[in-house]
């Protein structure tokens, strides 16, 4: 954890012990300016917030209370007007503490239903995959995120075949019928028979599992000195299990869908020096995969505030994303939402739920 995320760590803890201290009325106009620039962008005053609490307050006495939210932290003046806005610590308590979270309207469920049943089974992967980033997108308006592992097919048959001068053709050919090919440099002085050898071991070990799970038993098996290898076919093993999986980010499938959408709703050369900002995020491979690598070992939906991840310190952008699983219950992707800060959270956080247990029914 950097120095940024531990200073916003220690200002979140402090803020909220502030604000288990607060009064009901002083709760009210803490969640009223909240909901305000979640529905506006805009900052608000105490003359507006008086008439719209439910209690009476003239705005003096408003103007107080936002006195004691600014000393905690929660809330901010961004012009010299006397409007506020929630800073990223209280937006944070907000969203834990304060916020309402009902579920999708009826309508959102069928649409979503509707879109993802389509074509029943017959569907791969990443058509599920596409689909649900791009849905997400357009049912938020802002841009939909899936990361799955591309490895996640079953295996069917393992071949190695000689090029010659040092080389091998390493095939693989998966459950559903797609092959995949990768060039192996073969180990010095290796007898001709051993590309066989190679892919009769493979064979008789890893029909009907994802390449992962080859991978883990077939290492396992050579450390345990169980597998009927001698060092040189081992090694060509080895080296193609290692060839077709990659490097971590070329093992996983990253789909970002509807950036348009981010661009709608500018108002200012600020907003869109912070969408550019963003657009950097997200092309930024590496490091969304990262985060979104934290969200797959969490228990539920996650959401990401600002410079509460380094990725996103300096457009200020949220992320809502939750884990899926395959109908085995393994956790094999994480789906969500990229957008501003003034994110309808209340409506995408179970849009992102539900849109994950249903992908966890589909996936093959």
């Amino acid at each position: 954890m950097g120095h940024s995320e531990v200073t916003g760590v220690r200002a979140v803890v402090e803020a909220a012990a502030g604000l288990r201290q607060l009064n009901e009325r002083s709760r009210e106009i803490f969640k009223r300016i909240v909901e305000t620039y979640l529905t506006t962008g805009e900052p608000v005053g105490s003359r507006n917030l008086s008439r719209a609490l439910p209690m009476t307050l003239s705005p003096a006495s408003v103007r107080n209370v936002m006195s004691d939210l600014e000393g905690l932290g929660l809330i901010y003046a961004p012009h010299t007007s006397a409007g506020r806005m929630p800073t990223q610590t209280g937006l944070r308590l907000f969203v834990d503490g304060l916020l309402e979270i009902g579920d999708i309207s009826e309508t959102e469920r069928k649409e979503i239903e509707s879109r993802m049943v389509a074509g029943g089974r017959r569907r791969g992967l990443d058509d599920y995959l596409a689909e649900a980033g791009d849905m997400l997108s357009g049912l938020s308006r802002c841009a939909g995120v899936v990361l799955a592992e591309k490895q996640s097919k079953r295996l069917r048959h393992v071949e190695f075949v000689n090029l010659g001068q040092g080389q091998a053709l390493a095939v693989l050919v998966g459950e559903d019928g797609d092959v995949e090919n990768r060039i192996v440099t073969l180990p010095e002085g290796l007898p001709p028979s051993s590309l066989a050898e190679a892919s009769n071991y493979m064979n008789a070990r890893v029909g009907g599992m994802t390449l992962e799970e080859a991978r883990q038993r077939v290492e396992k098996e050579i450390e345990e000195r169980r597998a009927q290898l001698d060092a040189l076919t081992a090694q060509v093993v080895t080296d193609g299990l290692a060839t077709w999986s990659g490097e971590a980010d070329d093992r996983q499938s990253l789909i970002v869908c509807g950036r348009a959408h981010l661009l709608e709703d500018i108002k200012a050369m600020e907003d869109l020096e912070r969408v550019r900002l963003l657009f950097e995020d997200l092309d930024a491979k590496k490091g969304l995969i990262q985060l979104l690598g934290l969200a797959e070992r969490a228990d539920g939906v996650r959401i990401f505030i600002g410079s509460e991840n380094n990725l996103f310190s300096l457009s200020g952008s949220a992320l809502i994303v939750s884990p899926f699983e395959d109908t085995e219950q393994k956790i094999v992707g994480v789906l969500g939402v990229i957008g501003p800060t003034r994110l309808n959270y209340a409506r995408i956080i179970p849009m992102v739920d539900y849109t994950a247990r249903l992908l966890g029914r589909l996936v093959p």
